[in-house]
Order: structure tokens, then sequence, then C-alpha cells
């Protein structure tokens, strides 16, 4: 049986979710001093200055930001991160709280890591152009198709207000919500614009769209037809496509004509270069079976 959608409140954290986060990191970052600010921005010119300000209006761990500020140069030099918006997005998202314990050294390596239950949190690179290739805007709606560790969200809540996040895997669904509401706690109130549920994301949550954009995060061979359904006319979507690993990941813009006609333009964001997902898996019923390719 499909699962009905289930709001953030529904995930709160509890034992079983207790048991599951055992394997992220033990520490946890400083309370955040201040309310979000939406016009809050780091300094980006300065690897120094970009530390201090962190610590100072974030509450952040100063272990991380001089690596974090590193990877972000390397990103806007290769070119991963396009606007302001997304640079600063990156900037002020703490990869490390989304990674596991014996993976904190590596948090901001250029490398994916496993996060558990054969899944794995995408390299930082990927994720910036994904979330860059979408161009999410504030006040939109974004769904996002496995959520995994929890670090797209993240950035996603920083570009926008409304985020819904879809996981197939229930301990790691459990985890993830119980990583928000512990960060949420801890100051980070804009992750309390991300709604999560542990669902079959092929077909999308129907309850809460249509969105103006989505990201999926697992590989299939097809773009799901009820994905696509819920994408706004005009809307834009970011999806893995290709046989099991080796997908290249395309941008998928929708077009309504004036007379109804609906016409979707297909783009390669690698230009040919194939990028290897985790597998776009199915329930049935309850249990992950199977993959969702044709």
């Amino acid at each position: 049986m499909h699962e009905g959608a289930l709001t953030r409140r529904e995930f709160m954290i509890g034992a079983g979710t207790l048991a599951a986060a055992a394997a992220l990191p033990a520490w946890v970052s400083a309370a955040v001093p201040g309310s979000y600010d939406w016009n809050a921005t780091p300094p980006s010119d300065s690897r120094q200055g970009y530390i201090d300000w962190m610590v100072k209006n974030r509450g952040e761990n100063a272990k991380y930001l001089g690596a974090h500020f590193d990877r972000f140069q390397a990103l806007v030099n290769n070119k991963d991160l396009f606007t302001a918006s997304e640079k600063r997005a990156f900037l002020l998202v703490p990869r490390e709280e989304f990674c596991t314990a014996p993976n904190l050294p590596h948090a901001y390596d250029v490398d994916f890591l496993d996060i558990g239950y054969g899944v794995t949190i995408s390299g930082p690179h990927l994720v910036g152009r994904m979330t860059s290739s979408i161009n999410v805007q504030r006040g939109e709606k974004v769904l996002e198709v496995g959520t995994g560790s929890g670090y797209q969200s993240a950035l996603l809540s920083n570009l926008t207000d409304k985020v819904w996040t879809i996981e197939i895997i229930k301990p790691l669904a459990d985890r993830t919500r119980g990583v928000y509401d512990g960060l949420i706690g801890k100051g980070y109130s804009e992750y309390s614009a991300i709604s999560s549920k542990r669902d079959d994301g092929y077909y999308g949550w129907q309850d809460a769209g249509p969105f103006d954009k989505i990201i999926v995060t697992c590989g299939i061979d097809h773009i799901p037809p009820p994905l696509l359904q819920q994408l706004k006319p005009e809307g834009l979507m970011v999806i893995p496509v290709g046989p099991p690993g080796a997908q290249h990941v395309l941008k998928v813009a929708k077009h309504t004509a004036a007379d109804g006609t609906v016409n979707v333009a297909r783009t390669d964001i690698y230009n040919g270069r194939v990028v290897p997902f985790v597998p776009f898996t199915a329930l049935s019923g309850d249990v992950i079976k199977g993959t969702h390719n044709q």
C-alpha cells in the first residue's frame, strides 16, 4: 500500500530514530545565536573573514570552516555554483552535520561518502551543479526525491521556504528527520521549511504538488510520468537518466503551449559525461524490492 503524505511533525525524533542516529557525529554545533535572516550573507572573498563570520553569526564549529571555504572556492572555480543565492546557500550549510562520524574528516572532500543503508551523500560539486541547474527562487515549491543524508534539502531550504523531500529507506528517513529536528532545535530554523516522508518517490508527493522545481538524486532509465505531471508548466526538473551506473544528469524543462500541448526539453548538465547514481528503488507493499527501471 502506498503511504499517504506525512508531515514533518509525524517524523519527530523518537527512540528508533535515536538508535539509528548512533552513526552520526557525536558533537553538535553550538546554538545559532540569532534568528535566520534571508539577507545575511557570509563573506566569500576571505577565508579568515568567512570563518570569523560563521563562528560569530552561525555558531559554527571552526574546525570545519576552513575546509568548507576551500571547497566553496573549488566549486566556484569549477562553475558548479551559478548565482549569488546558490553560493550563499553552500556557504551556510554545515555539510559535516549530515555525514556519518567516520567520514567527518572527509566532509568537504570531492568524493561521494557512505551514509549507511547502501547509499551515499553525493559529492559537493555534483550537489552544487544539480541545485544550480534548476535555479530555485525564494517562494517556489521544490520536491526532492531521495532525501538521503538531508544535505541536499538543507541547501534547498536556504533558497526557498517550501521544500518537500521523500526517502524510501525507512530507518534512513527517520534518522535524517531526527537530524533536521535536532538542528532546528539548535537554531537552524530554515530547516523548518523541510517537510519529509518515507515513501516511494517515483509517484512524487501529489497532495503537496504541483511543484515549480523537482530534483531527483537516484538513477533511473526514464523520466517518471508522475513526477512530470506534478511539475508545473514552465517548471524545471534535474534527474539522472540512463542504465544502471551510467546515468546522464538531465535538466528537464516543461513547456505548455497556448493550445495546451505539453513539450519537454532535455539538456545534459555535464555535456555527455556519465555520472553513476544509486538506483531508483521501488516499494512493493512496505518492502523495497527491485527498481523502477523499465
